[in-house]
């Protein structure tokens, strides 16, 4: 299947490989089929783009990446739409945001993908997670070895 993206110009997906959301994501109801591609230059970065709507893509990447201690809390009726029976069969993607000093994170909203069935749905973590957790653009220092 072939999308026309503004983003990665024209695409060919697998039909397989579509992503559904049953109930879109929230602002975004009406887009509820998406692919995730990965991104060509940056290995911890991905793609949610919508199959119908060529304009809208969204940068996500693993949490634990660069949050190592991330830990999501979903209630269970959160996931119950996506037939999770093993919090194994599910990805775990928090989408990339911007402010006016760098990159963040939504660590409060992540996104769940049951990776057998193709589904997903943007969840609400229990407990005090920031919607704009920023990412430190900082390397840390290096120490002499010699």
């Amino acid at each position: 299947m072939w999308i026309n993206t503004s983003r990665f110009g024209r695409i060919d997906v697998d039909a397989a490989d579509i992503l559904r959301f049953p109930s879109g994501l929230p602002g975004l109801e009406d887009c509820r089929e998406w692919a995730l591609l990965a991104d060509a230059s940056n290995d911890a970065l991905g793609w949610l783009q919508c199959t119908t709507r060529g304009d809208m893509a969204l940068a996500v990447v693993s949490p634990r990446r660069f949050v190592p201690e991330y830990q999501v809390r979903i209630p269970r009726s959160e996931l119950s739409p996506l037939s999770i029976a093993d919090m194994r069969q599910a990805q775990v993607v928090v989408v990339v945001g911007q402010n006016g000093r760098g990159l963040t994170l939504n660590l409060k909203a992540p996104i769940v993908i049951n990776l057998e069935a193709r589904t997903g749905r943007q969840v609400v973590a229990s407990g005090e997670l920031p919607m704009h957790y920023e990412l430190s653009l900082e390397r840390p220092p290096l120490k002499k070895s010699a």
